[in-house]
């Protein structure tokens, strides 16, 4: 089997974790990246080149880069936070960090990374409050594209429960500049000129909905985007795990049918599709909202659809059925591209959950990890 990496992003730093290709279980390397609090964690397949997100009111936002498969990281600092302006103020404090920080572009703009892909040559970046950022030097340096921080709907966004955050970033597979964005909570936008031009996407199908839970209205899809994937076998489908609901979109997101019947909460975090079947997907309900955020029951479960979420079956060998009250936050889960194909989770409690059969059944395969914010897989050409 092809060996296999899970990028972990937690409140305290990268971890990263490595198959051991003589059946030894996985290795796990970190705390990397200074303990900042990361966001989000993308590698090359090509380079084994990674990229982290993250910071916060403290640290200011940046990203973390590594050419040497993690062993050191270098940082591009976006913006700054409290801890700049304590050490222009303390010597004594600036001394123990070794230094005052350089000033940084974005400072007083963003507090934080909340997304990163790579396409088209670049990487980019989404951030708290929602801005879109490309780099075309390999994450050393960033350019704020305006279109997004321009568009004519910005006023009427509003943040949720984490801030106005852009915290997904889909880019079209051999469609150059052609990439799909969601913000919580402004809902979907579409480019296919690389960020220059920005088009809303939440319009709700003409379909009748079985769901018997609310969404946004009668025309669009709610706002409250919580995570966004493109299925790679094909790229015009996505589906999104909404506030409301779990949608599909078969015609890249010009509009979006409510999948939720069948599931036994209209509230969750992640969602994952197939790298070679459209049609099967995976997603963590939660019990709800001001509920507790936990497994509804609290039973642990992962619900797959193998009909594109036309009917839902919960997958729970493996998992934790009683007692359980962690949550999977909205970019923890992946999946890798063995046959089977295998899924990954990451919970708040610091556990990685692996399914080496497409989710039929489940291992524990790290523990008392800080909280896991993302987890992506990296798999070397």
């Amino acid at each position: 089997m092809d060996p296999v990496q899970i990028l972990v992003g937690t409140t305290k730093g990268v971890f990263v974790l490595t198959d051991d290709p003589n059946g030894g279980g996985w290795n796990i390397s970190g705390p990397h990246c200074d303990l900042w609090p990361i966001n989000h964690v993308i590698g090359d397949p090509a380079t084994g080149h990674l990229w982290a997100g993250g910071g916060s009111d403290w640290q200011g936002a940046g990203v973390w880069r590594s050419v040497d498969d993690g062993a050191t990281w270098s940082l591009s600092q976006l913006s700054q936070g409290e801890m700049a302006r304590w050490a222009a103020s303390d010597p004594e404090f600036a001394a123990m960090i070794g230094g005052v920080p350089e000033p940084a572009p974005y400072t007083g703009e963003i507090d934080s990374i909340w997304s990163l892909s790579a396409a088209d040559g670049r990487i980019y970046a989404g951030s708290k409050p929602a801005h879109f950022f490309a780099s075309s030097d390999g994450g050393e340096t960033w350019d704020k594209l305006p279109a997004l921080s321009d568009h004519p709907s910005r006023d009427s966004w509003n943040p949720g429960g984490a801030g106005l955050t852009l915290h997904t970033i889909v880019p079209k597979p051999d469609t150059p500049g052609h990439i799909a964005i969601a913000i919580s909570a402004a809902g979907v936008f579409s480019t296919e000129d690389g960020g220059a031009s920005w088009e809303r996407s939440n319009r709700l199908d003409n379909a009748p909905s079985h769901s018997h839970h609310q969404h946004g209205d009668d025309h669009e899809i709610g706002h409250c985007v919580h995570n966004m994937v493109r299925a790679p076998s094909e790229p015009d489908r996505l589906y999104q795990q909404n506030h409301h609901g779990v949608f599909r979109s078969t015609d890249d997101g010009r509009n979006w049918h409510d999948i939720t019947e069948g599931l036994p909460s209209s509230f969750g975090f992640p969602i994952m599709v197939h790298p070679e079947d459209p049609l099967t997907i995976w997603t963590i309900p939660m019990n709800g909202d001001i509920q507790g955020r936990f497994p509804p029951d609290a039973s642990a479960a992962v619900w797959k659809s193998e009909d594109g979420g036309e009917t839902w079956a919960a997958k729970q060998d493996g998992l934790p059925r009683d007692n359980c009250f962690f949550t999977v936050l909205r970019q923890a889960m992946a999946s890798d591209r063995r046959s089977p194909a295998g899924v990954y989770f990451g919970t708040n409690t610091g556990s990685i959950f692996a399914s080496a059969d497409e989710g039929e059944t489940w291992d524990e395969i790290a523990r008392h990890l800080p909280a896991v914010l993302s987890v992506e897989v990296l798999q070397k050409a």
